[in-house]
């Protein structure tokens, strides 16, 4: 039971003892919904409040801006498109803005999916046949899907209208929306609405079999957290770049002043949620999680459970998660890891080399820190030996950045000659597929719009028995995308603690540290004074910034989180102005091939840490002020 606190509804009304969830509101003739018949009894209530969980944007889908809109994924030059690689490559525009949430579309429209939290808190009092204790929960879930909705639209577009009324469910959604209000107001509603739902959600479902999916105290929590360490973020917390940003009155959009007590407060809630996560049996994924019934070595156990930690569905770890199908992210994701007869796979949505650059060395700290690393040399080739047989093919030759790295880097990545284990290898791991990714190989390209432009794959958001069948056939194994989990949680808190206090103390490292042990590392303290050119780094407060900073680049990567975090930390317009790199991908000869090739060199200005409101809304709307730079 403890584990079913993890699910969430994105409408499995089909699957459950539900009909259909588009006819309930259709109840007269004239298709003009009639909200006394949506909460005429419990059912059709219940039906309803399902229908709120629909805005939810889906973190696992290819059209997320956060998986693929920042310098952590890049494209062929077939997939410009998408939502993402637009956004990615500074094309953002504000006549039809890419990945717009403040108009949308239908009920997956976030002020929609508020609308409809207000129409059930307002009516939900008046249905026969509720308990008291049920008429909590549901109001209590209801709270918090409005104050996340208010939320994700704070973080695409700063200050947002705060939208707290019940209107008609045929009211027009630009008659809802008014004036903006500021980000202090704005944070100050969603960690109110937050702290309402906490108080009456429970920790763990009493019957998960019919309420799968529902939201949960840990859940709740732990949003709060994240909301609290965004408010305290740079992007948010005395950013001076808005002085002149200001409302009709004349009142500042943003505040002027830091206010280093928001860092205590994100502290504070990040403990609570901790706490909360574990009184509900939520605990990190570890090596012991991995269950494979043949006897492995413990490198190979170590990276097959830390592949689990995103895609073992329903993981210990997994605080919140999304069940939209996955199958399209792990097509895009997945190399060729044998000669098909066709290609199943996509393969296009891969890491450039600055992201395998990022993983630590061996050692546990960054390969341009470690005294041991060749980082010099790192572009240039060796030969594979035994003792590097569960990282590369033995005998074959890749780049020096590939050697002596971390164990996530083997988990998350997969580059030309590295060992893959798993996806149809999983009795034995010393005959694993071997990924042979140069001109004219299996893994190289297929056609113009299926290979992997940078040379390196992203193993980690592909399930371990994903595998193709007949030779042609992808067969996926379904994961919960996660929203946030309780690595993301500890990093949070380390953060909001190391921000707070003068210097760090063991408090700061042991949330962090419970991070890299589990992924086979030493303490960072031990690890930056045995092998770090800089070796007091962890003992400053702006030195263990840096470390907290990289650690979640790190262990969030490919999750959406890079996204959103450049951005908090006010480091987006430092990153996306780096050229993306890749390998000479359609090489190849070995000296040809392991030359880096910039792909593009994208722009990012001060106006794109926020969306801009779609034009035609400004023009409808003449209270609404458009964001600076648009």
């Amino acid at each position: 039971m403890k584990k079913q606190i993890k699910y969430i509804v994105l409408i499995l009304i089909a699957s459950m003892h539900f009909s259909c969830e588009k006819d309930y509101l259709d109840v007269v003739p004239d298709n003009i919904a009639t909200i006394d018949n949506a909460f005429s009894n419990r059912y059709n209530a219940k039906k309803f409040l399902y229908t709120l969980y629909m805005a939810i944007p889906a973190p696992g889908d290819r059209n997320n801006p956060a998986l693929n809109g920042v310098d952590e994924i890049w494209y062929p030059k077939s997939e410009d498109g998408l939502t993402g690689a637009r956004i990615a490559q500074g094309f953002q525009n504000v006549t039809g803005p890419y990945g717009d949430k403040w108009l949308g579309q239908g009920n997956a429209a976030l002020y929609v999916g508020i609308r409809n939290c207000n129409i059930f808190l307002s009516k939900i009092d008046g249905v026969q046949g509720l308990s008291d204790y049920e008429k909590k929960e549901w109001k209590a879930e209801a709270n918090f899907l409005k104050a996340y909705y208010h939320f994700y639209l704070v973080s695409m577009y700063g200050p947002v209208v705060i939208n707290d009324e019940a209107v008609a469910i045929n009211e027009s959604t630009s008659n809802v929306k008014a004036v903006r209000n500021t980000i202090d107001e704005s944070f100050t509603y969603i960690v109110g609405l937050l702290d309402k739902a906490i108080v009456d959600l429970p920790v763990i479902l009493q019957t998960p079999s019919e309420d799968v999916g529902r939201i949960t105290k840990p859940v709740a929590a732990a949003i709060k957290a994240r909301v609290l360490v965004t408010y305290a973020s740079p992007l948010f917390n005395g950013n001076s770049v808005y002085s002149d940003f200001v409302n009709k009155e004349g009142l500042n959009f943003f505040p002027m002043q830091y206010d280093a007590t928001k860092w205590e407060k994100a502290a504070v809630a990040a403990k609570e949620a901790i706490d909360i996560c574990h009184e509900a049996g939520i605990r990190l994924h570890e090596k012991s999680d991995y269950l494979n019934s043949f006897p492995q070595n413990d490198i190979t156990l170590l990276r097959a459970s830390l592949r689990g930690r995103v895609t073992e569905k329903w993981n210990s770890e997994i605080i919140w998660g999304h069940t939209a199908n996955t199958a399209n992210i792990q097509s895009e994701a997945m190399p060729r890891l044998y000669s098909y007869l066709t290609n199943p796979v996509a393969s296009r949505h891969c890491a450039p080399i600055g992201i395998a650059e990022m993983y630590y060395s061996r050692n546990g700290v960054p390969i341009e820190e470690d005294v041991n690393f060749d980082y010099s040399n790192r572009f240039k080739t060796r030969v594979a030996t035994t003792n590097d047989k569960y990282d590369v093919g033995e005998g074959d030759i890749t780049a020096v950045l590939n050697f002596n790295r971390e164990d996530r880097f083997y988990a998350d990545l997969a580059f030309d000659r590295a060992v893959w284990f798993g996806n149809g290898k999983e009795t034995t791991d010393t005959d694993p597929w071997i990924i042979r990714a140069r001109r004219g190989e299996f893994a190289s390209v297929f056609e113009i719009s299926q290979y992997s432009v940078t040379g390196y794959w992203p193993k980690k958001l592909i399930a371990m028995s994903t595998q193709v069948k007949n030779g042609n056939e992808l067969s996926t194994k379904r994961y919960s995308f996660p929203i946030i989990r309780l690595a993301d949680l500890y990093l949070y808190y380390a953060e909001a603690l190391n921000e707070s206090r003068g210097t760090p103390d063991a408090s700061v490292y042991e949330y962090i540290d419970l991070v890299r042990q589990r992924a086979g590392l030493q303490s960072v303290v031990t690890s930056w004074a045995t092998s770090s050119t800089n070796p007091s780094k962890p003992l400053t407060k702006s030195g263990m910034r840096d470390i907290i900073q990289h650690e979640r680049m790190i262990e969030m990567a490919f999750e959406g989180n890079r996204f959103w975090d450049l951005r908090r930390w006010k480091l987006a317009k430092q990153y996306m102005s780096k050229p993306i790199k890749g390998w000479n991908v359609l090489e190849n000869s070995v000296d040809n091939y392991y030359t880096v090739k910039t792909l593009f060199n994208p722009t990012f200005s001060e106006r794109d840490y926020f969306w801009p409101i779609p034009e035609n809304e400004i023009i409808r709307n003449p209270s609404l002020i458009q964001n600076p730079g648009w």
